[in-house]
């Protein structure tokens, strides 16, 4: 029975690796993420915004900009919201040196709570020194069985 175990994992596992070989090239934004002579640096002109007060049930958007402040074109690779309330949006082309793009967010407060919220997203690019930025929103999010 072992016997037949071990070798059925060897043929699963050569079977994994012929796979790997057989994919396409990676993409462009894939190649880039992993190109560190090409990381470029990104400047967040917003990195954490309140959205002030809403009512529960009602639906915000929020925009963190930012700024390609390198020589080569600023990748975002992953862009990961904290929380099922929070639908992420992205430049996904690659952002050109000197020009500006946007990532942003759909908070539903159906999909929360009422009260103080902080919520988050994730960001991944090809960036110098620090590839992982965590983006912050944060506001009110008002009960509305006593609203008028």
């Amino acid at each position: 029975m072992k016997r037949i175990f071990l070798i059925l994992s060897v043929i699963v596992a050569l079977s994994a690796c012929k796979n790997k070989v057989a994919m396409k090239d990676p993409s462009a934004i894939e190649r880039a993420q992993y190109d560190t002579a090409h990381y470029t640096t990104i400047q967040w002109m917003d990195s954490v915004v309140n959205f002030g007060t809403i009512n529960f049930g009602e639906k915000v958007q929020v925009k963190f900009r930012f700024k390609n402040v390198g020589e080569t074109p600023l990748i975002l690779s992953n862009v990961i919201a904290g929380c099922g309330c929070t639908v992420p949006e992205y430049s996904k082309a690659p952002v050109a040196p000197g020009a500006e793009g946007v990532v942003t967010g759909a908070f539903d407060s159906n999909k929360s709570h009422p009260g103080a919220v902080r919520k988050t997203i994730r960001v991944t690019a090809n960036t110098k020194n620090k590839q992982d930025y965590e983006l912050v929103f944060t506001g009110e999010v008002r009960d509305c069985k006593n609203c008028n």
